[in-house]
């Protein structure tokens, strides 16, 4: 047999077949049966129908949005400064942004639980107000370096003419360099939001007993209750899916509104 290149992707059609695929069939499948196998609606209607469940949903969501918010506002202006400031050793200052990832999640939480101990004295007081700050902890440097990358990739003779037309600061920044960005802020915000509405381990570690998506779906598991579990699974990957589409539309029109108005 003649080798070709399109044999090289064999490995991978592997991978993808055994561990995401496959996997992803066994979830779709108890999502949509009953404990005795049999095709139903049930699991998803009752998800819907539980104020257990949904409220947990909009819990989840309001800190997501709160958390990519909030890493919003600290990254760019960060990145900024990494990307545009008179910096000879820009990489040095980037390194010290992604050192904290290589450091163990569980080392890094723990470090800040301590620290907001001494301040606070006791986590429970306020417990939402510690899970934005865990959440924003762990998952700034993910909006920082996708900002970064966008900023430092922009042409700087855009921004020149614009300032040759008489554009203002303001305007510089909001016609032209906050869309040229749209890109980088959009692959932040997704990598920031998705993760923060499932990552329970923030929570349990701030002594905050109330559940997000993540600790639903582990709660279910745990119980045994592999139907229920997965059809919240696969309608949490449906919500992804989608935020995912709407990033992506919203950021390619924000770039060719940025680009038409220059």
């Amino acid at each position: 047999m003649t080798f070709a290149r399109k044999h090289l992707s064999i490995p991978y059609a592997v991978f993808l077949f055994l561990f995401v695929i496959l996997p992803l069939s066994v979830v779709l499948y108890y999502a949509f049966t009953d404990g005795k196998g049999q095709f139903t609606m049930e699991n998803f209607l009752a998800f819907f129908s539980n104020s257990r469940t949904t409220g947990t949903l909009i819990y989840s969501i309001i800190i997501a949005l709160a958390t990519t918010l909030i890493c919003l506002l600290l990254a760019y202006p960060t990145a900024y400064i990494l990307a545009r400031g008179p910096f000879s050793h820009r990489g040095v200052l980037l390194m010290v942004v992604a050192t904290p990832m290589w450091i163990n999640f569980t080392l890094r939480v723990t470090a800040l639980k301590e620290i907001l101990s001494v301040i606070e004295g006791n986590l429970a007081w306020y417990p939402f107000l510690n899970t934005i700050i865990g959440m924003t902890y762990d998952f700034l440097p993910f909006m920082i370096l996708p900002v970064y990358t966008s900023l430092l990739k922009m042409d700087n003779q855009l921004l020149e003419a614009a300032a040759d037309l008489g554009a203002s600061g303001w305007k510089i920044f909001w016609k032209v360099m906050l869309p040229l960005s749209m890109p980088g802020i959009i692959s932040g915000v997704t990598m920031v939001f998705l993760p923060a509405m499932t990552n329970y381990v923030v929570l349990d570690m701030m002594y905050n007993s109330t559940y997000i998506m993540g600790s639903l779906i582990g709660s279910y598991f745990s119980s045994y209750d592999w139907n229920n579990g997965s059809m919240i699974s696969t309608i949490l990957l449906l919500m992804i899916v989608l935020i995912s589409l709407i990033s992506k539309r919203f950021g390619d029109s924000e770039g060719q509104r940025g680009g038409a108005s220059l």
